[in-house]
């Protein structure tokens, strides 16, 4: 990611082929190699209107994005176009509160945004909608399978069996 340090992070093209092997049992999803093919780093704007173009007009567009990854939206390029681009959903924790969540879209995103509860989302004049998907809270995070790994403990239970394969076989964050 552009704006991600290089230390431990493994090459494009080993994420591009994790997240192939973490979803190949998954007929509705496919992983995507358009990012990998453009010159330079590759911003998430940039991704969603490709979709957008290659999809047609008629077509919605969606961002799936954690609620860590929401709250540091303003550091990415263009951040305020991605409203205007893609509906958004949000994956929250449970018992996550949704004051914060709203102040924050308020103060950094747009006071247009009204919250619609019977929706469980936030709707816009002139953007795309931002929903809140509460899901299970799992422990687990990129950071916490590199240490694992520098730690040489097993990663078994925090990746596929495929994923967990491929980083050992190609030694990836040693």
């Amino acid at each position: 990611p552009p704006h991600k340090t290089a230390d431990h992070v493994a090459s494009a093209h080993d994420r591009l082929e994790m997240v192939r092997l973490a979803v190949e049992d998954e007929p509705f999803l496919e992983a995507s190699d358009v990012e990998l093919d453009r010159p330079g780093p590759s911003f998430t704007i940039e991704t969603l209107r490709h979709f957008q173009d290659q999809f047609g007009p008629e077509s919605t567009v969606y961002f799936i994005v954690g609620q860590d990854a929401f709250s540091e939206i303003t550091t990415w390029r263009s951040y305020q176009a991605l409203f205007a681009t893609a509906r958004f959903i949000v994956m929250t924790r449970p018992g996550a509160k949704e004051k914060p969540l709203e102040d924050f879209i308020h103060a950094e995103i747009s006071k247009a945004y009204q919250y619609d509860p019977k929706m469980n989302r936030y709707g816009h004049p002139e953007w795309h909608t931002i929903s809140c998907l509460s899901i299970t809270h799992l422990d687990i995070s990129a950071s916490q399978i590199r240490h694992c790994i520098e730690q040489e403990r097993s990663i078994r239970f925090l990746v596929t069996e495929a994923v967990r394969h491929y980083i050992e076989q190609k030694g990836l964050y040693r």
